[in-house]
C-alpha cells in the first residue's frame, strides 16, 4: 500500500502538500474499509473531508466525520477493533485511541512510520493522524444520498445529500466554539453552488444548541448570514485555513465584505 501512495507524490511538490495527500489517502482507505464493514448501514459521511472527496472541493482536510442514521449495526467498540485489524492488513502500522463518553464518539488513528518511510520526515517516531468523529445523536431531517469513490480503489458511500451538509456546515461556522476557518472557505463553496440548504436540519441543529434560536427560512436566509458574519473575525478564519488550501491564492475569498456581496 506504501508503493501505491507514493505514486501520488510528485518531487515538484512541498512537503506540506505531500502530508497532506498521504492523509487523503489514509482517509480512502478508511472509508473503504468502512463500506466493507457494511458501515454506511448505519451512518452517512459528512462534513468538509466528504466535500474533498466526493465533490473535489479545493482544500485538504483532517478529519473524517459521520452522523448515525440508525443505531441498528452500529458498534462502536467493534468499528474501533475492526480498523486496527483492517488497517494492519493493508501493512499500516496504527496505534489507536478511543472515546465513546460523549454523544460524539471519536476514534483517533497515529499512524507510525508513515511520514518517515515515504521520505517525508527524518523523524522515525513522528506519527501522521486521522481522526474519525461520529454523532451518536445527530439532529433530525437530513436526507441521504449515494456517491461512488474511484480513488485508489472503487466503492460507495452514503452521506448527507447537499442541502443536508449545507445546513451542517452553517451550524459549526456559526455556533462551534472556536472559529475554524476552513467552515467558512467551505461556506463560500456553497454559496458559488447557489443552492438553499435543508432548513429542517439546520433549524433542528440550531436548536440543540440554542433552544430560543428563530426560525430559519428561505425568507430570512440571506438576513440571517449577514447578520451572523457580523460577528465573525476573517483574519483568524484566514489564519487558520491557509495551510489546508490547494491553492494559497484562495485566501482573498475569505473577506467579509466580499462574503457579503456574494450573498446578495
Amino acid at each position: 500500500m506504501l508503493d501505491t501512495i507514493k505514486k501520488h507524490l510528485d518531487d515538484k511538490m512541498s512537503i506540506e502538500e505531500k502530508t497532506h495527500l498521504v492523509r487523503e489517502d489514509l482517509q480512502i482507505i478508511i472509508l473503504k474499509i468502512l463500506y466493507d464493514l457494511g458501515m454506511f448501514k448505519a451512518m452517512a459521511f459528512v462534513g468538509g473531508t466528504a466535500l474533498r472527496i466526493l465533490f473535489d472541493l479545493k482544500r485538504f482536510s483532517e478529519d473524517l466525520d459521520f452522523s448515525i442514521t440508525q443505531d441498528k449495526g452500529y458498534d462502536f467498540n467493534k468499528l474501533s477493533q475492526d480498523l486496527q485489524y483492517q488497517l494492519e492488513k493493508y501493512g499500516l502500522n496504527v496505534n489507536i485511541k478511543e472515546n465513546a463518553q460523549n454523544t460524539v464518539q471519536n476514534i483517533m488513528l497515529r499512524f507510525k512510520d508513515i511520514l518517515s518511510s515515504l521520505g517525508l520526515s527524518l523523524v522515525k517516531s513522528q506519527k501522521l493522524s486521522v481522526r474519525l468523529e461520529i454523532d451518536t445523536n445527530p439532529p433530525v431531517g437530513w436526507k441521504t444520498d449515494i456517491s461512488l469513490i474511484n480513488k485508489m480503489i472503487a466503492f460507495t458511500v452514503v452521506h448527507y445529500d447537499m442541502p443536508s451538509l449545507y445546513a451542517s456546515k452553517l451550524c459549526a461556522c456559526f455556533f462551534r466554539k472556536y472559529v475554524k476557518g476552513r467552515d467558512f472557505y467551505d461556506l463560500v463553496w456553497y454559496l458559488g453552488k447557489k443552492i438553499m440548504p435543508n432548513f429542517e436540519l439546520l433549524n433542528n441543529a440550531v436548536r440543540q444548541i440554542d433552544s430560543h434560536s428563530t426560525l430559519i427560512t428561505e425568507h430570512n436566509f440571506k438576513e440571517y448570514l449577514k447578520t451572523q458574519l457580523a460577528k465573525i473575525d476573517f483574519s483568524s478564519v484566514r489564519k487558520d485555513v491557509e495551510r489546508f488550501l490547494v491553492d494559497k491564492g484562495e485566501l482573498k475569498l475569505l473577506d467579509k465584505d466580499l462574503i457579503v456581496q456574494l450573498i446578495k
